[in-house]
């Protein structure tokens, strides 16, 4: 249903960094880079997700209660995400374990404190 999401940041090189190590172990790449935007995901593939300097010329800030998440295969690819992340520049908001009945999941904030997570099904 969601075709990608976009979120902001104050230091793209940081940014594209952390963004870069997470899609290599989610195996797809950049698919759309300009001097102020980075896109990654593969085309045909599934949600995609891109990092801009806001367009308004304003600093990039959180949206409180905004959250993007990582599809992965299984659970220790979720835990391998997670240590990525935090290896990174990004900082926990919660480890990587079961969250109710069939959800794996670990929680993290990218260097700018926008909110992901990593997760499984099942």
């Amino acid at each position: 249903m969601i075709g990608y999401v976009t979120l902001g940041t104050n230091d793209l090189p940081r940014a594209a960094k952390f963004y870069d190590a997470l899609a290599a172990e989610l195996g797809t790449g950049r698919m759309m880079e300009y001097e102020t935007f980075i896109a990654w995901g593969t085309p045909g593939g599934g949600a995609g997700i891109g990092l801009t300097k806001p367009f308004d010329g304003q600093a990039a800030t959180v949206g409180n209660g905004v959250m993007a998440a990582f599809e992965a295969r299984d659970q220790a690819q979720v835990d391998r995400l997670y240590q990525i992340a935090i290896e990174n520049g990004g900082t926990d908001e919660g480890a990587p374990g079961p969250r109710g009945e069939g959800f794996y999941a670990g929680y993290f904030r990218d260097p700018d404190g926008n909110k992901l997570n990593a997760f499984v099904m099942g």
